[in-house]
């Protein structure tokens, strides 16, 4: 597991030393768009309620190019722990945005890699539509997703996976959110998850966010479905 964080966190490092060398590049030699760079660690990476890194922590990282028109592209990677030889994921994703007056709108492709791995079918795609409206006290999010192998590693099916979010600014520093999922899995018993926290802005050094998730897939996947509380650290450069 050490190994694991270790190859994360030189990843993450990696990262946040590229986006000076961009900067830097566009200075000379201006390339369209726009780049940043992130990095976080987690207690616990999970996605659509079920943890990926075994209820252990995680290190994250990535890159993000956005073309000032709405297309945008990057790659982020984090620390896993599958109980098999996967122990990094890659994120390849790549889509368009827009919005109109308080109305978003978005549609775009990730393609999860697992290199270390040698189960088949562990990798996959991912494409999803979401839109969304502020209604000025709170911005309010509905997603759709869809793929023929969802999370490979744990639960190999085709899955549509609907989602609603809600955020809500309180002070300066400082929103509540929370959402709700669930998903249609072809050869398994559906189920939703939900989470519900707080993010806090710590001037301009980076954010805090403390949440709780829960789903009701126990029979499905375990512990790696249990009820926790997540917290993570993250600064965007």
């Amino acid at each position: 597991m050490y190994a694991n964080a270790l190859r994360a966190g030189l990843l993450a490092s990696g990262f946040a030393l590229v986006i000076p060398a961009h900067a830097h590049a566009q200075d000379t030699n201006p390339l369209p768009g726009t780049f940043t760079g992130n990095i976080a660690i987690v207690s616990d990476y999970i996605v659509r309620g079920i943890s990926l890194s075994n209820q252990n922590p995680a290190i994250q990282g990535g890159l993000d190019w956005e073309s000032g028109t709405g297309i945008y592209a990057g790659i982020w990677g984090s620390s896993v722990e599958f109980g098999n030889d996967a122990s990094m994921e890659f994120d390849f994703f790549t889509g368009y945005r827009g919005r109109i007056d308080a109305f978003s709108y978005e549609i775009g492709a990730t393609y999860y890699w697992y290199p270390e791995t040698t189960v088949s079918g562990q990798s996959f795609w991912d494409v999803h539509v979401d839109a969304g409206y502020d209604f000025g006290p709170a911005a309010v999010n509905l997603g759709m997703a869809y793929t023929t192998d969802d999370y490979g590693p744990l639960l190999n099916d085709q899955t549509l996976y609907y989602s609603a979010d809600v955020t809500v600014p309180v002070a300066e520093m400082m929103t509540i959110s929370a959402g709700v999922g669930h998903s249609f899995m072809e050869d398994r018993v559906n189920y939703s998850d939900w989470n519900a926290g707080a993010t806090f802005k710590v001037y301009d050094w980076f954010n805090l966010d403390a949440r709780y998730y829960d789903t009701d897939a126990k029979a499905i996947c375990g512990t790696h479905c249990d009820s926790r509380f997540v917290a993570k650290i993250s600064r965007t450069f």
